[in-house]
């Protein structure tokens, strides 16, 4: 069963630390683009955070939200004790110096100025996700991935009834065509006729006949009919039997509506160029969901 591009997951990994949240929103595209829209991750991490999400889902605008909450007592552990009291210390030594009196109030003031200073808190990767940790962040990213994949089944259920449901249309129409074809060829001959009673011109029996079966011919369209019932064919066995048929899709799309074109550019009667017209708005929906089709 064929899954679309279009996901969405949620999981959470209760650490040592904190908390970690994985959110992932899922969008079609040509390729597998993977955008971190926040980086705590250890660098010797990304690549195969990076890796599970491209193996698990193939294709598609992947966004990978991922939200910290700090746990009780982590945020202590973040302070940069050593820059703190550097600073304190210099701040106490420059009041001194200016004659400016000390005290609990005043220093406590101080204190709280200097730990909202970026450089005092540590916020290194590692004291977010400790290397302990790191298996339960993994086992969250694989349950966050598997809810992606399952949403994506479910959008499948939808886009596989639709874009199939529009083929059989396709086939539909064009039986209707070839009903027009015995019209058609009687409408040809009656009008080379009555151009020709216009004109006056005698017309040789046997020699009207042989041009009449060439220019019927020309506009003849059954190798275009059996093409366009192959590439439909080719188009179910496809999305049956392939587990990421999105890209084929697009080719066999491609080829159906190069038939359809020629149908119409050798049409020569009105209802058949009606239907050739309801093709190409069937297969232009078909193209557009099967951009989603994993």
């Amino acid at each position: 069963m064929i899954r679309s591009m279009t996901g969405y997951g949620k999981a959470e990994a209760q650490l040592s630390t904190g908390k970690l949240t994985i959110e992932i929103r899922t969008l079609n595209s040509k390729s597998c683009d993977i955008n971190l829209k926040r980086d705590i991750l250890p660098k010797d991490k990304e690549l195969e955070f990076r890796s599970i999400i491209s193996s698990a889902l193939v294709r598609g605008t992947i966004d990978v939200y991922l939200n910290w909450e700090s746990g009780e007592g982590s945020s202590a552990r973040q302070i940069n004790r050593e820059i703190a009291l550097s600073y304190l210390q210099s701040a106490r030594e420059i009041a001194s110096e200016a004659g400016i009196v000390s005290d609990s109030g005043s220093d406590a003031f101080l204190l709280s100025t200097i730990l909202r200073m970026p450089e005092v808190m540590d916020n290194k990767k590692q004291d977010l996700i400790a290397e302990q940790d790191y298996p339960i962040v993994l086992s969250a990213l694989e349950e966050c991935l598997e809810k992606v994949n399952d949403y994506r089944k479910t959008e499948g259920v939808a886009l596989y009834k639709d874009v199939s449901s529009r083929v059989g249309k396709i086939l539909d129409l064009y039986d209707q065509v070839e009903k027009c074809e015995a019209e058609r060829k009687e409408a040809v001959r009656e009008r080379l006729l009555k151009a020709a009673s216009e004109l006056e011109v005698k017309l040789d029996a046997e020699r009207f006949e042989q041009e009449m079966i060439f220019y019927l011919e020309k506009l003849d369209i059954n190798e275009e009919k059996v093409r366009l019932r192959q590439h439909c064919k080719y188009f179910f066995d496809t999305i049956d039997s392939e587990d990421y048929p999105g890209k084929k899709l697009g080719f066999i799309i491609q080829e159906m509506g190069r038939e359809i074109n020629t149908t119409g550019s050798k049409a020569n009667h009105a209802q058949i160029q009606k239907l050739v017209v309801q093709m190409k708005d069937e297969l232009e929906k078909i193209r557009e969901q099967s951009m989603n089709i994993l």
